[in-house]
């Protein structure tokens, strides 16, 4: 791969930092690489605040400034070990869409306790590290068809899309079906206030803004502290919208450590297995897209799309999940936001570490976590899955064969708020009209085995 030009004459970098990052062989400055990682914190710091309202509906919403620091820490710590070990502008915070998985799924559906949810996830990455370290990481992802891997996505935005219009209060359940406000009806200030950040946030993001996500839920969360103070609560529940007594504090790593591999009692070996292995999915194949559209932001791409040093990349992620199981924060994952970097400039590793340090200065922020209203965050989720659902045009949906088991991963997934019901059925419903259609060959061996897996878990009543 042909390296870009050398840096301006006269650009001022330490010689030690330019000897661990290359930064003169990247045509890249100092100066350059830390604007880049700025750039790349302010995209997607919003994780610092919506992760630990979406783990609060598990591990409890007063250990929301436990589950900040957890945030922060597994970003901050993961993100720089991806720089100084790939040297690529990749930033890694714990992932949108696992998150609800562990609060909805496997604490709120399965009954979990928030930590055997927690170890759910330590499993989940030790299990990927295997597969990334013996190599069969690809073959793996080879065997799920393209147009189930790009439902996964899609179903899990639809879901964190649903999350978050529940939380806001937009939607809610009533006589077992979802209706719209509360029995039917929108009232009141807090529900204005999420269709307002929607719309404001929306706008944001039509324009370009770096950092919309974070502008949007920071003034949605102004106004509401406004509101609250000037008019009687402004009615949000209590403790929603209120200054804590002080903004930095020492940080609460209580939750650091405290997983446990006991869900396999409570679900039972099989199903045990089946969970991990869904989750593993849904943690599976976004790290390779996300590394080659960052890559196209900064010119690291070879001729045929490959990375550098993959090996470190995959490992690394695979690692952060685990990690981010570990410290209570849910599977850590690399970051589609850190293309902002990229396009701000960052071409090496230390545009990763600039973005490792401002996270790891959050750390102190842990009284801020209770502060953002759910409708602020909500707003956010929505245009979350907004973002997830644009692959939804690259399903062929000529091909009932394949755009029939697409449909239903997407659709299942949001509709009994389970990842692992709707990888199921998508699985399930792509061999059985493969095989009934004389295209057994199109059916790899792999998938033959998980939907055989998956049907026994049906059978057994999920």
């Amino acid at each position: 791969m042909p390296r870009a030009m050398a840096s301006p004459p006269g650009s001022s970098q330490g010689p030690w930092l330019d000897g661990l990052f290359d930064l003169t062989g990247h045509g890249t400055t100092m100066r350059r690489e830390i604007l880049a990682g700025a750039t790349t914190f302010v995209t997607m710091a919003y994780i610092l605040f919506v992760n630990p309202q979406i783990l609060g509906a598990a591990a409890g919403p007063e250990r929301a400034g436990a589950l900040l620091t957890s945030t922060a820490l597994v970003a901050a710590v993961m993100t720089v070990i991806m720089g100084l070990a790939a040297n690529l502008p990749l930033a890694l915070a714990p992932g949108m869409g696992l998150n609800a998985v562990v609060a909805f799924q496997l604490v709120g559906a399965d009954h979990l306790s928030f930590a055997e949810a927690m170890g759910v996830i330590v499993a989940e990455g030790l299990v990927v590290t295997l597969l990334v370290v013996t190599g069969l990481r690809q073959v793996v992802v080879r065997s799920v068809p393209l147009p189930l891997k790009r439902a996964i996505a899609i179903g899990i935005g639809l879901f964190l899309a649903l999350i978050g219009c529940k939380n806001a209060g937009f939607v809610s359940a009533g006589g077992g079906l979802l209706t719209l406000g509360d029995a039917g009806r929108l009232h009141g200030f807090p529900v204005g206030l999420f269709a307002v950040t929607l719309l404001f946030t929306g706008w944001l993001l039509a324009r370009g803004v770096r950092g919309a996500l974070l502008i949007g839920m920071a003034a949605s969360t102004a106004v509401a502290l406004v509101a609250r103070a000037g008019f009687g609560g402004a009615g949000f529940a209590s403790h929603v919208a209120e200054l804590p007594a002080a903004v930095v504090a020492a940080p609460d790593f209580s939750l650091v450590g405290g997983f446990s591999f006991g869900f396999a009692r409570v679900l039972g070996p099989a199903a045990a297995v089946l969970t991990v292995f869904s989750i593993m999915l849904s943690d599976f194949f976004d790290t390779v897209g996300t590394v080659v559209a960052v890559g196209q932001e900064a010119h690291y791409l070879d001729d045929q799309g490959g990375f550098p040093r993959p090996g470190a990349v995959l490992l690394v992620d695979s690692l952060a999940a685990a990690a981010g199981g570990a410290v209570g924060a849910s599977s850590a994952t690399t970051y589609i936001e850190s293309a902002s970097g990229a396009a701000a400039g960052g071409r090496t590793g230390l545009t990763s570490v600039v973005t490792g340090l401002l996270f790891a200065l959050c750390l102190f922020l842990s009284p801020l976590a209770g502060v953002v209203p759910p409708q602020a965050t909500g707003a956010i989720l929505v245009l979350v899955g907004f973002l997830m659902m644009r692959e939804v045009g690259a399903i062929g949906w000529d091909d009932p064969t394949e755009a029939i088991p697409a449909f239903l991963t997407v659709t299942v997934m949001p509709f009994t708020y389970s990842i692992t019901n709707g990888i199921g059925a998508g699985f399930l419903t792509y061999v059985v009209l493969k095989l009934l259609t004389g295209r057994a060959r199109q059916v790899h061996p792999l998938m033959l085995a998980s939907s055989l897996a998956f049907l026994i878990y049906f059978a057994l009543g999920g």
